[in-house]
């Protein structure tokens, strides 16, 4: 019996050295494979990076949604001091502000709510301000409106949800037909303004440069024309010079 047991305890005692540790904790080991990263979001083969320096990049945007990159600082490929391992999202401030439609005319006027693709991820909710009272609701959902102008200036609003919360908004004040013709007649006058200044500079700067430029031509050519006498000019000048340095020398002696 006690061989028996000795017998057993011998092919039991490989078996126990290969079972890896913590073989019986599966429920440990899932949980620690889908842990997030710093970052917020999980992505493909980052929890293996976990234990090495990250660094993550500037996020794309200033407000709502965007992209930065996430950074290995050590272990990269050919002696880098750094490389891209993945993107993920970073958020800004919900509020954009005043947007910039996409297109306009005197008609109408197309504009688009704040994502990062795909587009289907978001949901998007547009709404029409107005001062002192509660925003009306849209029944488009879609990232992209197209809407005409009216007789008065409306401004609308698109929010931007992820997860049941509002990640982005911005707003576009669409003005009625008249005044965006009177902005656009302005604009038209303000660049044409701006044309006439600039050609006015650049004439200036032209009949400068070539009064210049013929003034050093007509020194050039008077000095090939009367070389002779530009010699002698030059000559006396030199003599006198001379003549007066020889005096400055005679009259250092006659004091020493």
């Amino acid at each position: 019996m006690a061989g028996g047991a000795a017998l057993l305890l011998v092919l039991l005692l490989p078996v126990a050295a290969a079972e890896p540790p913590g073989a019986g904790d599966e429920g440990d080991w899932e949980e620690e494979a889908v842990a997030e990263p710093r970052g917020g979001r999980v992505l493909p083969g980052l929890n293996a990076l976990e234990s090495m320096d990250l660094e993550f990049g500037v996020c794309t945007v200033t407000c709502g949604i965007g992209i930065r990159e996430v950074l290995l600082m050590n272990g990269c490929p050919g002696g880098e001091t750094k490389c891209i391992v993945g993107v993920e999202e970073c958020h800004g401030p919900v509020d954009c502000g005043l947007g910039r439609p996409i297109s306009e005319n005197s008609e109408s006027v197309v504009m688009t709510c704040i994502y990062i693709p795909p587009e289907n991820r978001f949901k998007y909710v547009w709404k029409i301000l107005a001062p002192n009272k509660t925003a009306h609701i849209l029944p488009n959902d879609s990232a992209v409106m197209e809407v005409r102008r009216d007789t008065h200036p409306i401004t609308y609003q698109c929010e931007t949800q992820g997860n049941e919360s509002v990640i982005a908004s911005v707003k576009y004040t669409v003005h009625a037909t008249t005044e965006h013709q009177t902005k656009q007649s302005e604009r038209i006058e303000t660049g044409q303004s701006r044309k006439k200044r600039a050609d006015a500079i650049l004439v200036f700067c032209l009949v400068t440069g070539i009064i210049f430029t013929v003034g050093v031509i007509f020194a050039i050519i008077f000095i090939i024309l009367h070389w002779a006498i530009v010699k002698a000019v030059l000559g006396s000048k030199n003599g006198q010079d001379d003549t007066f340095e020889k005096l400055t020398n005679k009259s250092s002696q006659s004091d020493m």
